[in-house]
């Protein structure tokens, strides 16, 4: 009953029904109350006629959730009905909520006692400002300050309004409105500041309450990084910040504001002023903070209010250094504070908290960038004059001053960039290669996850450190050396010292000159290596090895100009594999690996005083060497000696290195097979199951690292694995079909599959290996057909392994044209009994999802002739399966289908099929492509829905297609070409499913998408814009519309590294390094 009289809106609503109903979805009561509950309040937020009500409501109810739901529904229809209101209901909602506001914030009580109420009042306000202002109400900024002189306590709310326009306007704009409504709005802001001006100045000198006060400062804090600048330098602002800035009620947020005008950069109009805050600055905080204080210390005791603000100064001082620090330096008198406050700064770096911390590096890495690039460039005069800010055309005898002036300014910060030294060498992250770490109870363990943002603080540091090391390589070692000559003697010994300083030497691998390194690395290795045999203790024994083994794994080009290092590192690499304690066994394999990638050649030469090559004397220890490792460890172990094997260039010798390899393994198999032979049960043995699959992974390791020169041993295993494959599968079919789908789920049926994973994996692994080498294929495809394609086809849908996708999806990519005959078998075998897997709902399969569409794609890419000569009704069910793919929330799968798509429509758009395809698929495509496009779910997927639309309006356009895409069976109108009709055709779509858009609107935007095809910058603006006015995209995180301007500046940044010695790291570097 209750529920009737509030859904009939005819009248105004009973506000004590809808109190009691709001309790009841808050409330204790039962959860069928609370359901009911909110089924009734969903019905009336979705009823357009609801928001009528909400005056009503606002004035009878006391109840502050009620006043919230209210508020909730005409939020709804501010942000997406507003401008289709008749302009009475605008403006009586918007007298209404002023007046309601002004009323509750006149007086002191009920505004702190309202005051959440207010707060959501101020934001629908402000909401509305978004539409209405300046157009439509040009008083609001006049009559907003008139309201506020007339009571402290309307000031103070009028502050958070300004504070929150300002926000809306400047921070939060980007994805929220079009291009040119913000730019209306920030030209309104600036025109009318004046006034705002005039008023924080008044209240800042006149007032006496401190809540007044803060509010005021917070908003200027919101203002200070756009407004006109004259209205900074220019009228008593500074001083008066300057002024409170001592008061510790007023401390923090006079320093935020003292830091958004050290932020601001426009050429040095301003420059005086500048050296005068902070002149004026730095005398205040010698008194609140004395400059020989332990700043760590202050904060881990200090309260929060204390620790914002060592979090605050840090942000004053790297905001006014990034842009200022040249105008301190140019004057001598400033100088005596520009380096006192740098010191600060060191200071400030050491505190224990990570943001903090990240807010000094960010500046640090950049003022050690300026002095590093400016030092390098001294051979380019041109260069390192614009670096030093410098505009001037060159004459001769300059280029020797500018010399010495570099040189004075790295003179000048000389002592800070040795005391910068020492911070990050006793802060360094940890590298992702370290897997050994402190748990909580101080206890050594293997790391279980890896911490990104350490990740992200360690690739900072380290070029930071770089740069570092190139301004002087000298003061770097001495300063390395001295640490490690502490940890020696115990002076200084600790696993975290231990840990920095070899993460510290590992990270500037190549930043020295190559005979310096050499000196560096044999005094730290030979150090290290006397630490380890004298210091007792497991735990002690593993940090110092997980030390060792990170600064080997660092320094290839060491290790490949010192044999007899290299040598004694791998040995005691070897030594380590055979220790159990946590993660030094991994960390053995892993380091092993990678010394083996970059100094191969090594192994397989007979180096001096040797009777054979490395890697003989490895295969006859082999098996000693693997005793204590773990199956994954091994694994490791033989893809780093096929590393080695590879590298040997005489045939001969390779096939008999990969023999001696394989022995282990190879004996194993002969034996299984053996008794196979003789009785098939012995393969259902759980023990041999897990054997055979040893064995397989064992070959694939070898497989990935020796490529086409793994055909011997391939050809050895192959057949009869393609016969344990085939059986594995008969047996997993046959226990399905007699314990039903829970037998899918054992750990017998799970151990089967993986066997036969492992057997696609390892033929995969082998085939795309095997460079170019159409005979392999040939050879190995045609046995495969029966025993994998059609186990596919024939199996239960729970027991088809999604790696024979992704094998023929990589048999296609590889072979390319050549498989173009096999594409109509590996069609009938897994296209429609897979697409009928995951066609039932988005969740099932994952797996097999992604690999089918890559396998579609590698099809269409290379054997797009077998595309055509399927059935027209076969290229439907590719057709839908691609749109069902981008339609999948899934972002991989959805772009995979996105590509495909691409694929297609160009692929088609070159054959003579053209005007049957697009007749059939064009308006599908570009209807389906809207409907992901404006939807909130596939905004990753932006960039190639831009792509698609782009090529279907560009295709038209260009009348590429000579037959019409409308039915002439049920379209009357004879339309003069398609580039008309497909007009009209988009007009029509997108006004039907955005009715909130004008057709003015729409028809805007259609032409918009013919005219700009060329540019797609402009095109990707033009469809951005589009989804701001729809409202299909607002108050969410819209940075995956810009995704790709983001990866274009990161490719850039890449460029840049790879020019400083150092800065990428030698792991990083694709080369097979000169190691003749």
């Amino acid at each position: 009953m209750a529920a009737e009289k509030l859904r009939d809106l005819s009248q105004p609503i009973d506000v004590a029904v809808l109190d009691a109903t709001v309790a009841a979805f808050y409330g204790t009561g039962s959860k069928e109350e609370r359901a009911a509950a909110d089924q009734i309040l969903r019905e009336l937020q979705n009823n357009p006629d609801m928001w009528l009500q909400v005056v009503h409501i606002l004035q009878n109810t006391q109840n502050l959730n009620t006043k919230f739901f209210s508020l909730q529904v005409l939020e709804g229809v501010i942000k997406y009905r507003w401008n289709a209101l008749p302009i009475a209901q605008r403006d009586g909602m918007k007298n209404f909520i002023s007046e309601v506001i002004v009323q509750l914030s006149r007086d002191e009580a009920s505004f702190r006692r309202e005051r959440l109420y207010v707060n959501k009042l101020n934001v629908i306000l402000v909401q509305i400002l978004k539409h209405d202002w300046p157009a439509r109400w040009q008083s609001f900024i006049p009559d907003l300050v008139a309201a506020a002189k007339t009571s402290e306590t309307i000031c103070e709310n009028c502050m958070v309004i300004l504070k929150l326009l300002s926000e809306e306007v400047f921070d939060f704009s980007r994805g929220e409105m079009t291009q040119q409504k913000i730019k209306e709005l920030k030209q309104s802001l600036n025109s009318e500041f004046q006034l705002i001006h005039e008023l924080c100045l008044y209240v800042l000198s006149a007032s006496q309450r401190m809540e007044l006060i803060r509010a005021t400062l917070s908003t200027l804090h919101a203002f200070l990084s756009w407004i006109p600048l004259g209205y900074i330098f220019e009228s008593p602002l500074l001083e008066t910040l300057l002024k409170f800035f001592p008061v510790p009620a007023y401390r923090n947020l006079t320093l935020l504001c003292l830091t958004e005008v050290a932020a601001l950069s426009f050429g040095d109009f301003y420059d005086r002023q500048y050296a005068k805050i902070y002149n004026i600055f730095m005398v205040q905080l010698q008194t609140i903070l004395p400059p020989n204080s332990n700043v760590p210390d202050a904060y881990a005791h200090g309260s929060t209010d204390e620790q914002a603000f060592i979090q605050n100064l840090a942000l004053f001082f790297t905001s006014f250094f990034k842009s200022h620090i040249r105008v301190l330096e140019a004057a001598q008198e400033n100088i005596a504070a520009l380096l006192m406050g740098l010191e600060y700064l060191i200071n400030i770096s050491y505190v224990d908290d990570t943001e903090v911390f990240k807010v000094c590096l960010d500046y640090w890495n950049s003022l050690v960038l300026e002095l590093f690039e400016s030092h390098n460039n001294l051979d380019n005069p041109a260069v390192a004059a614009s670096m030093m800010g410098l505009q001037m055309p060159f004459l001769p005898g300059m280029v020797d001053g500018m010399g010495s002036q570099l040189g004075q300014r790295r003179q000048l910060y000389a002592g800070t960039m040795s005391k910068l030294r020492l911070l990050m060498i006793c802060r360094m992250a940890k590298p992702e290669e370290v897997l050994i770490v402190e748990d909580e109870n101080g206890n050594i363990v293997r790391e279980t996850m890896k911490d990104n943002d350490v990740l992200v603080q360690y690739k900072i540091m380290r070029e930071t450190l770089v740069y570092l090391t190139h301004l002087d390589h000298d003061d770097t070692e001495k300063q390395m050396l001295k640490k490690l000559t502490k940890q020696l003697n115990g002076e200084d010994w600790s696993w975290n010292n231990l840990n920095t300083l070899c993460w510290a030497i590992g990270s500037i691998s190549g930043s020295m000159a190559e005979e310096q390194e050499n000196r560096f690395l044999v005094m730290v290795i030979r150090d290290l290596l006397n630490l380890c045999e004298i210091t007792k203790g497991k735990d002690n024994k593993a940090v110092i090895a997980s030390n060792i083994m990170y600064v080997v794994g660092q320094y290839p080009r060491f290790l490949r100009a010192h044999w007899k290092f290299l040598k004694t590192v791998v040995n005691k690499l070897f030594e380590f594999m055979h220790e159990t304690h946590p993660g030094v066994q991994d960390m053995a394999c892993d380091t092993f690996l990678k010394i083996v990638q970059k100094c191969k050649r090594k192994f397989v030469i007979v180096q001096v005083g040797e009777s054979e090559p490395f890697v003989s004397e490895l295969l006859t220890g082999l098996p000693t060497t693997i005793a204590d490792l773990e199956p994954h460890q091994i694994h490791a172990f033989y893809e780093s000696v096929g590393n080695m094997i590879q590298a040997e260039s005489d045939p001969q010798r390779r096939d008999e290195y990969l023999r001696r390899l394989m022995e282990l393994p190879n004996q194993r198999w002969v034996e299984i097979i053996g008794q196979a032979r003789q009785s098939v049960e012995v393969l259902k043995n759980q023990d041999i199951i897990k054997t055979v699959l040893n064995i397989l992974q064992t070959n694939t390791s070898v497989a990935s690292s020796l490529g086409m020169y793994f055909f011997p041993q391939i050809s050895v295993v192959f057949l009869d694995m393609l016969n344990v494959y085939r059986m594995y599968s008969e047996l997993i079919s046959s226990t399905i079909a007699e314990g039903g789908p829970y037998a899918s789920k054992t750990s017998f049926v799970k151990l089967l599959r993986s066997v036969k994973r492992e057997t696609l994996k390892l033929v995969e692994t082998f085939l795309d290996k095997a460079e170019d080498q159409p005979q392999i294929g040939t050879q190995f495809v045609p046995p495969m057909i029966d025993p994998v394609l059609g186990d596919y086809a024939r199996n239960v849908p729970d027991a088809r392994e999604s790696e024979v996708l992704s094998l023929f999806a990589t048999i296609i990519n590889k072979y390319k044209a050549a498989m173009i005959d096999d594409v109509p078998r590996i069609f009938e075998a897994v296209f429609q009994c897979t697409l009928e897997m995951i066609t039932k709902n988005f969740e099932d399969y994952p797996e097999h999802r992604l690999k089918f569409f890559s396998l579609l794609r590698a099809i269409a890419t290379h054997c797009f002739p077998a595309l055509i000569r399927l059935l027209p009704q076969q290229l439907k069910l590719v057709m839908d399966s691609i749109i069902w793919a981008f339609r999948h929330t899934e972002r991989n799968i959805a772009e995979t289908g996105l590509n495909l798509l691409l694929e297609m429509l160009k692929n088609f758009q070159a054959s003579e099929f053209r005007n049957q395809f697009y007749r059939t698929y064009f308006l599908t495509i570009e209807q389906e492509i809207f409907a992901v496009l404006t939807d909130t779910f596939h905004k990753p997927g932006f960039k190639l829905h831009v792509l698609v639309l782009q090529h279907l309006f560009c295709l038209v356009q260009s009348g590429g297609l000579t037959e019409p895409l409308w039915d002439a069976a049920t379209v009357t109108y004879p339309y003069p070409n398609n580039e008309i009709f497909v007009r009209e055709y988009t007009i029509k779509l997108l006004s039907s499913s955005f009715p909130n858009m004008t057709a003015m609107e729409v028809t805007q935007f259609v032409n918009g998408l013919f005219e700009s095809t060329n540019d797609l910058s402009t095109y990707k603006n033009h469809i951005r814009d589009f989804l701001v006015q729809s409202k299909e995209f607002s108050a969410q995180d819209n940075k995956d519309l810009y995704a790709e301007e983001a990866a274009a500046q990161r490719e850039q940044e890449r460029q840049r590294m790879m020019t400083v010695r150092g800065l990428i790291g030698p792991n990083e570097i694709q080369d097979e390094m000169v190691d003749s």
